[in-house]
């Protein structure tokens, strides 16, 4: 009996997604709820198991395509594993007689001589290792593994890029320099991420405001206590933590950043899901800290880790890249110095994090070098008065400049 691997519901925003990786081909065996392909979504990517054992007979969709909930992409045998054995037998019943050893001996220096690999080798064996990152350049760039020579036991991305690059020097030197462009789709991640910013622009009344905050007392704190936080709890006390308490304090008191309009009412929320922008091969994700006001320090640190771990996995769920309520996103990462972040609709802020520089300021007179990182405030015009969202930037740089606040909440 034949049955058909369908689209599963993935989550109530989901209506696409897109073809991944094939993780078996046609003609293998699988088992039940043994993993045959990966499928990205606008949000996140995963594994569909198979519903039952048997063997893939027929993909349909391939790597790439775009399909709806619901839709049949492979069919599956569930009767195969029995056909192949009679297959199997019936070949053997058909089989020429065994070859003496002086036939196979034979056989085995022809193929030496004409340099032929035996018949039971296969292009599959001979192929190295591929790892995941050189398995997402060759199936963006369009070439076959077999096509690269790997510098070392394992294919890796740099060897891909040098492979395209050999290839189109060749074609500079044999004549006239070709098109060096490339039409590819679009990722469903990279389609969702265009839309929200468009929408974004045309949807809220969007204005920024800036501010500076000193980091000395946050990078004393970090270097005193750094190896016991890390020995203890076995992740690094970042700054992110000490920016997610003092925002959940500002919220707090300017509570319009934590709310969204929904047609012509104000929905206020008395609780705080942070998201927190991460940068993955795939593009932006936000997956979000649910009720971070109960999080101490660790377990802002460690899930802020896991996260960006599984977002470069692409193992993120889509449950975990929604409802959020205000997001930070920190590009002094990557060594952004000063940005105007865009809201995440339908939130009403966003805080952007920049690099640390030391800078001369004046304390008491005197002009001294500093630590210093601009942050950045966007919010919806339509919600949040310009007074209110200045307070909030300030009340954030007050927390981080003395840390001390976060204990006593003053």
């Amino acid at each position: 009996m034949s049955i058909e691997l369908r689209i599963p519901e993935l989550g109530e925003s989901i209506r696409e997604v897109q073809i991944g990786r094939w993780l078996k081909k046609e003609g293998d065996r699988v088992e039940e709820n043994e993993d045959v392909v990966e499928l990205e979504t606008d949000k996140a990517s995963m594994e569909l198991p198979a519903p039952a054992p048997g063997i893939v007979a027929k993909i349909i969709k391939h790597e790439g395509d775009s399909v709806a909930i619901g839709d049949a992409i492979a069919v599956i045998d569930e009767d195969g594993q029995a056909a192949a054995s009679d297959e199997q037998a019936a070949e053997n019943n058909n089989a020429a007689p065994p070859k003496s050893p002086a036939a196979t001996k034979s056989d085995s220096s022809a193929a030496k001589k004409t340099g032929e690999p035996p018949a039971a080798a296969t292009i599959r064996d001979e192929l190295p290792a591929i790892t995941p990152s050189a398995r997402r350049a060759l199936r963006e760039l369009g070439v076959r593994p077999e096509e690269v020579k790997p510098s070392g036991k394992r294919l890796r991305p740099e060897d891909v890029l040098r492979h395209v690059e050999e290839q189109a020097q060749e074609r500079d030197d044999q004549g006239p320099i070709s098109s060096l462009e490339e039409l590819v789709p679009m990722s469903l991640i990279r389609r969702r991420i265009a839309e929200r910013l468009v929408e974004a622009q045309k949807t809220a009344a969007l204005l920024t405001t800036f501010n500076e905050i000193d980091m000395s007392a946050v990078m004393e704190i970090r270097q005193a206590h750094r190896e016991r936080f890390q020995d203890r709890y076995g992740v690094k006390l970042g700054f992110m933590s000490f920016f997610v308490k003092a925002t959940i304090d500002a919220l707090q008191q300017f509570p319009e950043l934590n709310a969204e309009i929904r047609g012509s009412d104000i929905l206020y929320r008395s609780y705080y899901h942070i998201g927190i922008a991460i940068g993955a091969q795939r593009g932006l994700v936000v997956p979000v800290l649910r009720r971070a006001e109960r999080m101490s320090f660790a377990d802002i640190e460690q899930s802020i880790g896991n996260f960006a771990r599984r977002a470069e996995e692409n193992k993120l769920k889509p449950h975990e890249l929604q409802g959020g309520t205000f997001t930070i996103t920190n590009g002094g990462v990557f060594g952004s110095l000063l940005s105007t972040p865009i809201v995440n609709p339908p939130q009403s802020g966003v805080l952007g994090m920049h690099a640390i520089q030391e800078r001369p300021v004046a304390r008491e007179g005197q002009v001294v070098i500093r630590p210093m990182m601009y942050v950045a405030l966007t919010y919806d015009h339509r919600l949040v008065d310009g007074r209110a969202a200045v307070s909030f930037l300030r009340r954030i740089k007050e927390t981080i400049e003395e840390p001390v606040r976060m204990l006593i909440e003053t």
